[in-house]
């Protein structure tokens, strides 16, 4: 019994003395590589300018995507003239419409563009207690989802803005709600999916 009780104790020792050499008698780190899998994909959200193919009588203008969950600007060559009256700039504005529903190029999807703009959706001008240069969807700018707003807002406000210069945009709904001005805000390119907040209602009015 004392020579088992012996052996026991310089086994006990023994352990003591390696857990003191390790850390908290935990794992040991190992110098051997271990495979943590494939590193997370990264989308360059960047198209190459020779993919953008210029169309007679067309303009190049800068769509707003989705692209790393942020709102990304990608070329597209609209065909229709630039405009210079109203009327111009109405099928200038459904012509965006048209291009922010229509499914990214091949090229796009490769470097990680999405789109949330759904059809049908279309563009007629304000009405006549609308602010001047309002745009009246055919669903209401609240109906859509936010990703969706934010891409028509930040579009609509680099190409079509009411004001020269200015990144908003005036838009209503098919109704009689009171149509509102949008801000494209680096807040909204980087947080799409946010809600939009309902800017003031413009006080000018068309001129006569």
């Amino acid at each position: 019994m004392r020579g088992r009780l012996g052996r026991a104790a310089v086994v006990l020792a023994g352990l003591l003395a390696l857990c003191a050499t390790a850390t908290g008698c935990g794992i040991r780190p190992t110098s051997v590589p271990v495979d943590a899998g494939p590193a997370p994909s990264r989308v360059p959200c960047e198209v190459p300018d020779s993919a953008v193919t210029p169309q007679f009588e067309g303009v190049t203008v800068e769509v707003y995507l989705v692209c790393g969950a942020q709102l990304v600007t990608t070329q597209r060559s609209v065909r229709i003239p630039e405009y210079k009256g109203a009327q111009d700039r109405l099928r200038f504005a459904q012509a965006l419409l048209d291009e922010l529903m229509a499914a990214p190029s091949g090229t796009e999807k490769e470097a990680g563009f999405t789109t949330e703009v759904k059809g049908p959706l279309t563009v007629t001008a304000g009405r006549g207690h609308d602010p001047a240069g309002a745009l009246r969807l055919s669903r209401n700018p609240e109906d859509l989802s936010a990703l969706a707003l934010s891409q028509v807002v930040c579009t609509y406000a680099e190409n079509t803005p009411t004001a020269p210069g200015a990144q908003q945009v005036v838009l209503g709904g098919p109704g009689e709600d009171p149509a509102r001005g949008y801000t494209c805000t680096s807040e909204m390119k980087s947080r799409p999916d946010s809600a939009a907040t309902l800017g003031d209602i413009p006080r000018p009015t068309r001129s006569a």
